[in-house]
């Protein structure tokens, strides 16, 4: 595949924000979606557990839905809202989230205009206390009024399927990154190169692309007349396998993990 065209598909998967949307907005017209015809029971379901999670590729830039700019909030930690909770089920599931996954309404997940994906968050239900945590992966309800949409299992947990809206308080949890163990100081060990071209100009475009999108440092590596396009370097494989995953997912299907030598 060329480099351009893969830089294409970087900027599809980038671009990703309204999940099976079309650019209207119809995605978010909730009033004609409905529960599973046979519903199963999700008592054991249990919410998530939170984790470190380094920001998705796709459904974190600024936008503009129906004449509206959206700011993606920055830094989470301690935010909190207060609002009406929606949820949606039947009509979306199997499809794309904003962040590129597909949505399960069986999963405890969510919606949220401007909290960065993911994000983990505590959902109050403050009309009959119920409190259950989600994994926010996707964007909406853009409904006046309204904070967030659950997933049908959440809003099955927290009483608001029933209701079909609710009352509720929300809170993020954040989790730090894993810190390297203690009293080693940390080297980058680690760079991922994306691919490679005979054009500099596309390569350098792409490598600020992914910079940019990823927030990771990269670099033109000039070689026999060919350019790699580099990311990095990582001192913590897991973090340059996260973002590995990422770039594959992107359709950068031949990026591979190589060893950086020390300078």
């Amino acid at each position: 595949m060329k480099l351009n065209r893969k830089l294409c598909l970087l900027g599809l998967v980038t671009g990703l924000l309204f999940g099976c949307s079309s650019p209207d907005g119809e995605r978010y017209d909730l009033e004609d979606d409905v529960p599973p015809q046979t519903p199963i029971s999700v008592d054991h379901i249990e919410g998530i557990t939170p984790r470190y999670e380094p920001y998705s590729l796709g459904g974190n830039k600024d936008y503009t839905l129906r004449g509206q700019d959206y700011t993606i909030v920055k830094d989470a930690k301690g935010f909190t809202e207060k609002g009406k909770a929606s949820w949606y089920g039947k009509k979306f599931h199997g499809h794309l989230t904003s962040n590129g996954e597909i949505y399960d309404m069986y999963s405890m997940t969510a919606a949220h205009k401007t909290l960065p994906l993911p994000s983990y968050v505590k959902v109050t239900n403050v009309d009959n206390g119920k409190q259950t945590i989600v994994r926010v992966n996707d964007r909406g309800p853009f409904h006046e009024g309204r904070i967030i949409d659950l997933s049908y299992a959440a809003a099955h947990k927290l009483g608001v399927v029933q209701s079909g809206v609710a009352n509720v308080e929300i809170e993020v949890i954040t989790v730090e990154k894993p810190q390297s163990s203690a009293g080693q100081k940390s080297h980058p060990k680690y760079i991922i190169q994306v691919a490679s071209s005979q054009h500099k100009d596309r390569s350098e475009a792409l490598a600020k692309q992914l910079s940019k999108d990823l927030g990771v440092e990269s670099f033109v590596q000039p070689a026999n007349n060919v350019y790699r396009i580099l990311l990095g370097p990582f001192a913590d494989y897991d973090d340059t396998q996260a973002t590995l995953s990422e770039i594959k997912g992107s359709g950068h299907s031949s990026a591979f993990i190589r060893k950086h030598a020390a300078q």
